[in-house]
């Protein structure tokens, strides 16, 4: 999307799109125009329709300690699947950080399936979509390091950031752009907040309204 490729290209198709739609006005100087015509550009930008949301969970901080995973997957702007596991993390011991954070303990994950059995359930019903995840660096850190920690093949799956998103559209306007607040934005109440699948489902909401 034209948006997300920096400054420089985005005032370049808005001059561009003045010089077609409104050749008489400068657009350096008119300053209620630019702001007309940022708001048609915005509004009028295909919105992304079909994408995995993905939230991952460790167990410590290693990023391989995936502990469990939620699942969203939206296809035509709809969510019309969700998938969460809890997994047995390796390393498999936990830290009270991340603890204090998820609630989750090795009396949880002790009896869970390993990655590789779990990701043998998420694969199928994820291919060929792009994965959407709030701070996407974190959750596809997660899961490359769990492919490595595996040696499993990494099918370079491709990742978009609701995070990122959301410092460009919403920049100072919001306090932060943690989950909750900007799934508030969006007009998502997120509650669970840290639960995999609660998480991944506030990330497909804010994706549909902003991706």
């Amino acid at each position: 999307m034209w948006h997300d490729r920096g400054v420089a290209k985005t005032y370049s198709l808005r001059l561009h799109l003045y010089k077609t739609w409104r050749p008489h006005i400068n657009p350096i100087q008119d300053a209620t125009s630019t702001l007309y015509l940022r708001y048609i550009c915005i509004s009028t930008t295909p919105k992304m329709k079909d994408f995995a949301a993905i939230d991952f969970e460790t167990a410590n901080g290693k990023r391989s300690s995936v502990c469990s995973v939620g699942v969203v997957i939206v296809r035509n702007g709809a969510i019309t699947d969700t998938i969460y596991s809890l997994i047995r993390p390796w390393p498999n011991y936990y830290s009270r950080f991340t603890t204090a954070i998820h609630g989750l303990t090795c009396s949880d994950t002790n009896d869970a399936p390993l990655f590789p059995e779990v990701w043998s359930v998420i694969a199928p019903r994820i291919e060929g979509l792009i994965l959407v995840a709030h701070n996407s660096p974190f959750d596809e850190g997660c899961l490359k390091a769990a492919f490595e920690c595996f040696d499993m093949s990494y099918p370079g799956y491709r990742f978009a950031c609701t995070c990122r998103a959301s410092r460009k559209r919403f920049g100072y306007e919001l306090p932060d752009h943690k989950l909750h607040t900007v799934a508030a934005r969006c007009g998502y109440d997120l509650r669970d907040h840290h639960h995999a699948l609660a998480d991944a489902i506030a990330c497909a909401h804010i994706a549909l309204a902003i991706l």
